[in-house]
C-alpha cells in the first residue's frame, strides 16, 4: 500500500471520528434555536457558499497557480463547517450555541452543496489543463464520511444523553490524537512541496483569510457575540473534509499541499483573533 493510500485511510477515519464527536456535543434544542433564526442562518450561508468561494476565485484568477493548487484552494473555499469553530468561539467569548448550530448546518449541507459548487468553479480556472470531479461520488463520500457520522453522534446525544456525556471527552481526546497523526503524516509526505511555496502565496492566503473574517463579521448581524461566532465559523474552512476530497480526487498532487498550507494559515489566524477577542471587554463588540 502506498503512502497516499495510507493518508487517505487515515484522513477518512479522522473525519468520521471528528463528526461523531461533534454530534455527541450537540443537542437538538441548540440546533433548533439556531435554525429558527432564519436571518442569521441565511447570512451565514451566503457568506460561506458565495462570498468566500468568490473571493478564492478572484485571488486564484489573479495568481494563476497550477491546476492542482487551484483545486486545493477551491475545495477548501466550498467546504465550510469546521469543528474548530465552536471551541475558538469559546476562546473569543462569543455565542457558542450559535457557532455550534451554524457549524452543524454548514457541515451537513456541504455534503450536498460543495460538490456542485466545486464542479462548476473548477473548470473555469484550470484552463488548458482541466481537472474534473465526480459530483455524485463526492456527494456519496461526504454523506458517508461527514453527514451520517454527524447524525449518529447527535442521535446518541438525543437518545442516550448520559452515555454521550461520558463518551464526549474521550472522543475529543481521540480526535486530537488522530488530527495530530494525520497532519504529521501529510506534512511528512508533502514537506518538499510546502517548502517550495513562495511568500507571495502565503500573502494571498492571508488576504483570503481577512476576506473570510469580513464576510463572517457582516453576516453575524448587530449582536457582538453572534458576530464573533459567525466570523470564526466562516473563516475556519473544513480541512478534514477538504483533505478527504483532495486525497481521493487528486492524490499525490500539490492540491493536498494547498489544503495543508491554508489550514495552517487559517487555524493560526483564527486562533490569534479568538484569543485577542477573548481578552477584550465584551461591551466593545455590542451594537
Amino acid at each position: 500500500m502506498t503512502l497516499d493510500q495510507w493518508i487517505q485511510i487515515v484522513v477518512v477515519a479522522t473525519l468520521v471520528e471528528m463528526m461523531i464527536t461533534t454530534g455527541l456535543g450537540v443537542t437538538l434544542s441548540q440546533l433548533a434555536h439556531v435554525v429558527t433564526n432564519w436571518k442569521l442562518v441565511g447570512s451565514a450561508a451566503v457568506a460561506n457558499y458565495v462570498y468566500v468561494p468568490l473571493a478564492a476565485v478572484g485571488l486564484l484568477w489573479l495568481a494563476q497557480p497550477s491546476p492542482p493548487v487551484v483545486a486545493g484552494f477551491l475545495i477548501l473555499a466550498v467546504c465550510p463547517g469546521s469543528p474548530y469553530g465552536p471551541p475558538f468561539t469559546q476562546f473569543a467569548r462569543g455565542n457558542v450555541a450559535a457557532a455550534v448550530g451554524v457549524m452543524v448546518l454548514l457541515a451537513g449541507s456541504s455534503a450536498l452543496i460543495a460538490p456542485h459548487i466545486l464542479s462548476f468553479l473548477l473548470p473555469l480556472l484550470t484552463g488548458n489543463q482541466p481537472l474534473h470531479v465526480n459530483s455524485l461520488e463526492m456527494v456519496i463520500t461526504l454523506l458517508v464520511t461527514q453527514f451520517l457520522p454527524l447524525c449518529l453522534g447527535m442521535g446518541i446525544r438525543h437518545r442516550w444523553p448520559t452515555l454521550a456525556g461520558r463518551l464526549e471527552i474521550p472522543a475529543q481526546n481521540i480526535s486530537k490524537v488522530m488530527n495530530l497523526f494525520s497532519t504529521g503524516l501529510i506534512l511528512f509526505a508533502q514537506f518538499p512541496t510546502l517548502m517550495a511555496i513562495r511568500p507571495i502565496a502565503f500573502a494571498g492566503m492571508l488576504v483570503l483569510l481577512l476576506i473570510s473574517f469580513a464576510a463572517g463579521w457582516l453576516a453575524g448581524g448587530p449582536a457582538g457575540d453572534n458576530r464573533k461566532s459567525i466570523t470564526l465559523v466562516t473563516s475556519l474552512r473544513n480541512v478534514a473534509v477538504s483533505l478527504v476530497i483532495a486525497t481521493s480526487a487528486f492524490p499525490g498532487t500539490s492540491a493536498m499541499s494547498a489544503v495543508v498550507a491554508y489550514a495552517l494559515v487559517e487555524i493560526t489566524g483564527a486562533l490569534v483573533l479568538a484569543i485577542w477577542w477573548g481578552r477584550r471587554p465584551s461591551q466593545a463588540f455590542q451594537g
